[in-house]
Parts: structure tokens; C-alpha cells; sequence
């Protein structure tokens, strides 16, 4: 009995501790979630439905608003429901998948299930200019009888999810304990257009964000055409094809890269070797040290590509006429400091000289 007292003690410490911690981690997504005012007929099945579009997603929402705690998931006219939704998230230059994870997860760690989720590499950091999905991170509070399978077989459509919350969670045990608090990252939680629309008409505002992903997503999606293009000598569709694809707008850095790539090797084969330039140009801009593969490019196309490297590392001559003044400005400045120098030397010792014969 003495020492049962002091284990619960430790045990609601714990528990309050982690659940601080999941607060926190939280907190970026919980800024996005709606709220739904429960109405005569509606049932957490259909209110998924309405939102989701899935009415199996009803268990998001019985966890994201205690419902289990409560002994059961009956809901009650004029209750108000919390809707969770996935966030986004503009890439900026130099920023990493850990960098991100870090802001909405609170933790590096699980930089990976933002790679899973947006079609990223561990090894390379996410692309300038995209907008990643951001996945929710769904607080599951663990029953009785929970497992790890048993979670992963409630939220996922298959057991691979098992491995996707072990490592979230950093947990190495299938069995989880009573009460204990399970992040589990959903990328589907995504409004569907009558849930916008119900979001609308509530005079609430759908969270942002979206459009610009799905657009460069069909971007990559025609990008193994534009290549065909140019493969197979197609240089007029070609440069089309480019000179829409860069219009359309919101292109990421590797999109930028691989377009004018294409629409450079494009121009030269038309015989506009200066439009080909400024291609090449826009592809250095993003990438500085960019190659072509010499064996799959023809020699013109390299030259001219060599020529764009050049006048991105050669400064304008504006510029090199101001670095020419400047260096005649620190020149004189200088000699300036060097003369003041030579002359405070010669005081000093003119006074050193008069100290002497005054004292002799």
C-alpha cells in the first residue's frame, strides 16, 4: 500500500505530462480545425460523410472530441463538434522536411511522414516553392483492450499504418496501455466540396491552402510529355507546351528547372539560340551549378548553355564599374590612413626629441 500511492502520483504526472506535450504539437493543426452545430438527424456517420466525404471517418471524429471518454459516441442536438482537416504549407528557399516537422510536429523526427505524404525524398529537401499537405495529427486516447493493430486497423485503410504510428510515436510495443495518448498522422482529412460549402454557409472560413498543390501536381503530370516532345523533335509543341506551363504560375523550384530545361533545348533546335539563353538563364537562377548530361545533349545545345553560364557569372558591367570605384575609394582611404599614420608617427617623435633635450 506504501508504494502504490506514490506509483499513481507518478502516473497522472506522466499522463499530464504527454498530454501537454500532444497539446503543444498540436497546435498548428488545431488553428485549422471548424466546428460543426450538431442538427435534428444528423449522425456522426453523416456529418463525416458531409465533410470527408466517408462516413467511415466517423472515428476521427468520436476521438477528436473525447466522445469515447464519455462512455459511448452518441451525439445530441446543438452539440458542437470539432472537424479536423490537413494543413498546408509553403516551402521556402533552404528549408528542410526536418525544419517543417519541427514547426507543426514539435518534433524532427517525424519529418518522415511528411515525405510519405507529399512524394518526397529523404535524402533531398523538399522543393523551393511547393506546397506540402500537412497532416493531421489525431489525438487517440487508448482503451482498455487497444492495440497497436487495432488503432491502425480503426484510422488506416491497411495495416501499414501500424508501422507509420510505432514510429510517430517512437512506441516499440504492440500492446499500449490504459489511457496512454497516440498521435496518429492523417493526410485524408481533407474537405470535400459540401463540406466547404457547409463551412460557407456557417459564415466560418475553410482553411487555406490547396489549390496551388493541386496545380502543381497536374503540372507534373504533363511534364513526361513536354519531355516527349523534345525527344522526339516536337520543338514547335514543345515550346508551346513550356511557355503555357510557365504562364499557368506557382511552379516549384524543380518544376522552374525542368521546364525551361526543355524549352531552352527546344529553342535551339528552332534556331533562337537567344531565347535559349534566357531558358538556360531562369534554369541557373534556381539551380547555379546545373549540368546537362553531356552524353545525351547535342553539342549546340551545350554551347549554347555554356554561353548562359557565363553571363550569370560575369557581373554586369554597371556593377563592375561601381566594384572599379570602390576599390579606388578603399585605395584612397588607404593611403589617406596611411599618411595620417606617417605623420602622427613623426609628432611623436619630434615631442620624444624635445623631452630629451629639455631634460638634458
Amino acid at each position: 500500500m506504501i508504494l502504490r500511492a506514490p506509483a499513481r502520483a507518478v502516473a497522472r504526472l506522466c499522463l499530464g505530462a504527454a498530454l501537454l506535450l500532444v497539446l503543444a504539437t498540436a497546435a498548428a493543426a488545431d488553428a485549422t480545425a471548424i466546428v460543426h452545430m450538431v442538427k435534428p438527424g444528423d449522425t456522426l456517420a453523416s456529418i463525416a460523410e458531409l465533410y470527408y466525404g466517408d462516413p467511415r471517418r466517423e472515428s476521427v471524429l468520436v476521438a477528436e472530441n473525447g466522445l469515447t471518454s464519455e462512455g459511448g459516441s452518441a451525439i445530441v442536438v446543438g452539440l458542437r463538434l470539432n472537424i479536423p482537416t490537413v494543413s498546408y504549407h509553403v516551402v521556402q528557399e533552404g528549408e528542410t522536411w526536418a525544419a517543417v516537422a519541427t514547426r507543426y510536429y514539435g518534433d524532427p523526427s517525424r519529418a518522415f511522414a511528411l515525405i510519405e505524404a507529399n512524394g518526397g525524398s529523404a535524402g533531398e529537401h523538399p522543393d523551393p516553392g511547393a506546397e506540402l499537405l500537412i497532416p493531421y495529427p489525431l489525438r487517440h486516447v487508448s482503451g482498455q483492450a487497444d492495440t497497436l493493430r487495432k488503432v491502425a486497423k480503426t484510422y488506416y485503410k491497411s495495416l501499414k499504418g501500424m508501422k507509420t504510428i510505432r514510429r510517430f510515436n517512437q512506441i516499440k510495443r504492440n500492446r499500449l496501455t490504459r489511457g496512454q495518448i497516440v498521435l496518429i498522422p492523417l493526410d485524408d482529412l481533407v474537405l470535400s466540396k459540401s463540406g466547404k460549402e457547409a463551412v460557407e454557409q456557417a459564415g466560418m472560413k475553410a482553411p487555406e491552402g490547396g489549390a496551388k498543390r493541386d496545380k502543381q501536381q497536374a503540372i507534373d503530370q504533363e511534364l513526361p510529355a513536354l519531355r516527349e516532345h523534345v525527344r522526339a523533335g516536337r520543338s514547335a509543341d514543345a515550346v508551346a507546351m513550356s511557355t503555357r506551363l510557365i504562364g499557368a504560375g506557382d511552379l516549384t523550384g524543380n518544376q522552374i528547372v525542368t521546364i525551361n530545361r526543355e524549352l531552352g533545348t527546344a529553342l535551339v533546335a528552332l534556331g533562337r539560340g537567344d531565347l535559349a539563353i534566357e531558358a538556360f538563364k531562369a534554369v541557373l537562377a534556381q539551380q547555379p551549378y546545373a549540368e546537362l548530361d553531356a552524353m545525351r545533349t547535342s553539342p549546340k545545345v551545350l554551347a549554347v548553355f555554356t554561353q548562359a553560364q557565363k553571363l550569370v557569372a560575369t557581373p554586369p558591367k554597371q556593377d563592375k564599374a561601381k566594384r572599379a570605384k570602390g576599390k579606388k575609394r578603399t585605395s584612397k582611404s588607404k593611403s589617406k590612413k596611411s599618411k595620417s599614420k606617417s605623420k602622427g608617427k613623426a609628432k611623436a617623435k619630434a615631442k620624444a626629441k624635445a623631452k630629451n633635450a629639455k631634460k638634458k
